[in-house]
């Protein structure tokens, strides 16, 4: 059976005990205008700020048309957001090379908040990415080892530079880049996982390529160009829309890819005063996002799920919309790009999907743990009975779940809004929030809100046999009329295996008593 060490259970630990003991670094640095106008100067926003933007056109083999432009132009928008900025233009490996040095080095120097974008070429070699200098002469594969500049390498000295955050963004999947005389054994980049504190982005999905773009930009940025001058969203929710923006213009043959491992939020333009919203504005809010969900998630077209993603793109609902938004384009005949399968990637622990392609007769057996007195409590099995669009039951319906295993209705009379407990897609690294009402058998409503994390991918043994599971920890609170309850959560779900496998719920009432400590595990499973 999978260990944890409870101890380690935080989105927002060292990190942003490091950035309240680094306010004083932020008094000697040119603070743009939102660090001089109030905004909270322990803040990761309050940082310095430096960036290194390359773009490579002038490829003898295998000309572009865009990154130069492209980097032009993200130069001047991360000026105006307080970047100092060393723009390079049709680099050479030497140049390149040096380039990253320097930036590493002031990175180490200054602890701030580091950028680095690429637009040009770049491949793919034994799982390892490889941006590409203009002056690279490639007469076979192995020489992108001599002759390119690896991702490792510059990861590497931004890691060592210690500072509390970094953004890679990488526009490098074109196709061709040694034009015909040497063949590449994957098309575009590799799935990398991003260091400890940093996010990373690709333009489009790994194994995929990307295109040039018809305009002044490249399709990826000139997405991304217009989300980050938006005031006020946070760096997860600029990439979110530009992915959406990108996958819609596309019809689905490019769709932006990300790997995070932030702990804290990172605006472009930040708010110049964050101020904590009361329980009565927060519920507002939810109220007005719950209504708007609920008018629009059975749509079957796609521009009532576009909008409410764009408004909400880390919302309470938006794993669940873009479901519906992805059910809905492959019914109207999108084919959509994939990431390319990452087995024996030594760089990721992957991507895995749940698969929703449920069967009648399909079932899953579990035993409940009290893991307070250790003795199981009892055995069940839920089977399959009816399917529809939105909805899975089980027993004859008695359970009632979405397609992801969020409840709708479970014995003996619990009702659920919908919820995002779980989700389709699992990376280690990704975040998302979830909030829903219940209503109890005995009519008390229950108001739930919640924050999941994946932190990691490990082997589980549960009675039903040993599995590759991603490791999902969550915590939030309930609240009812008798009180709130505080809650900690931690599930296991594994690719191939449409139920989880294992999960673990308590439950704290206000005066410390656990009401609640419980562990299901699969015993068994049938999946036609």
């Amino acid at each position: 059976m999978s260990t944890r060490n409870n101890n380690t259970f935080s989105f927002h630990g060292t990190r942003r005990e490091w950035l309240r003991q680094a306010g004083a670094l932020t008094a000697s640095a040119a603070l743009p205008w939102w660090a001089q106008n109030g905004y909270a100067q322990t803040s990761l926003n309050a940082l310095p700020r430096l960036a290194l933007i390359i773009g490579n056109t002038k490829y003898p083999e295998a000309p572009l048309k865009n990154p130069a432009n492209d980097a032009k132009a993200i130069a001047g928008e991360l000026q105006k957001s307080g970047f100092k900025v060393n723009l390079q233009l049709d680099a050479g490996r030497a140049q390149m090379a040096a380039a990253i040095a320097a930036f590493s080095a002031e990175l180490a120097k200054g602890k701030g908040v580091g950028m680095f974008y690429y637009a040009g070429h770049g491949a793919q070699l034994a799982w390892r990415n490889y941006l590409i200098p203009v002056d690279a002469v490639i007469e076979k594969l192995e020489d992108m080892r001599t002759k390119t500049i690896e991702l490792n390498s510059l990861l590497e000295g931004m890691t060592k530079a210690q500072n509390p955050m970094n953004i890679i963004m990488l526009d490098a999947c074109r196709d061709n880049p040694f034009g015909t005389k040497v063949p590449t054994e994957q098309k575009g980049l590799s799935q990398f996982d991003a260091p400890p504190g940093s996010l990373l982005a690709y333009a489009t999905s790994p194994g995929n390529t990307a295109g040039d773009g018809e305009g002044a930009n490249g399709l990826y940025t000139e997405n991304l160009l217009r989300e980050i001058r938006v005031p006020d969203a946070k760096i997860e929710d600029v990439l979110k829309r530009v992915r959406l923006n990108v996958r819609r213009k596309s019809e689905g043959q490019q769709i932006p890819w990300e790997s995070t491992s932030l702990e804290d939020d990172f605006y472009f333009l930040p708010p110049q005063h964050i101020r904590k919203l009361s329980e009565t504005e927060l519920d507002k809010v939810f109220n007005e996002e719950l209504s708007l969900w609920e008018k629009i998630k059975e749509s079957k077209e796609p521009a009532p799920l576009e909008d409410y993603l764009r408004k909400y793109p880390s919302g309470q609902f938006s794993e669940l919309a873009q479901y519906r938004l992805d059910q809905v384009l492959k019914a109207k005949g999108e084919k959509a790009i994939q990431i390319e399968a990452a087995k024996d990637n030594p760089y990721t622990k992957g991507t895995g999907r749940i698969d929703t392609q449920y069967k009648i007769g399909e079932s899953w057996s579990y035993r409940e743990i009290n893991l307070t007195g250790g003795n199981e409590v009892r055995q069940f099995t839920n089977t399959i009975t009816e399917i529809s669009e939105t909805e899975v039951r089980f027993n004859g319906g008695q359970l009632v779940t979405d397609p992801f295993g969020n409840f709708i209705k479970r014995p003996p009379g619990w009702l659920y809004t919908d919820a995002q407990f779980y989700i389709q897609e699992y990376a280690v690294g990704k975040r998302w929030i979830t909030r829903f009402k219940t209503v109890t058998p005995d009519r008390l409503n229950v108001d739930t809100e919640f924050e999941f994390k994946v932190v990691a991918r490990e082997s589980v043994t549960v009675p039903a046999g040993t599995f590759d599971a991603f490791r999902v920890e969550g915590h939030g609170t309930g609240k009812a009329a008798k009180g709130t309850a505080t809650l900690r959560s931690f599930y296991w779900i594994a690719p191939g295996i449409k139920r989880p496998v294992a999960s673990e719920l308590t439950r704290r009432l206000g005066n410390g008593t656990v009401a609640a400590n419980e562990r299901l595990e699969l015993v068994a499973y049938k999946q036609l």
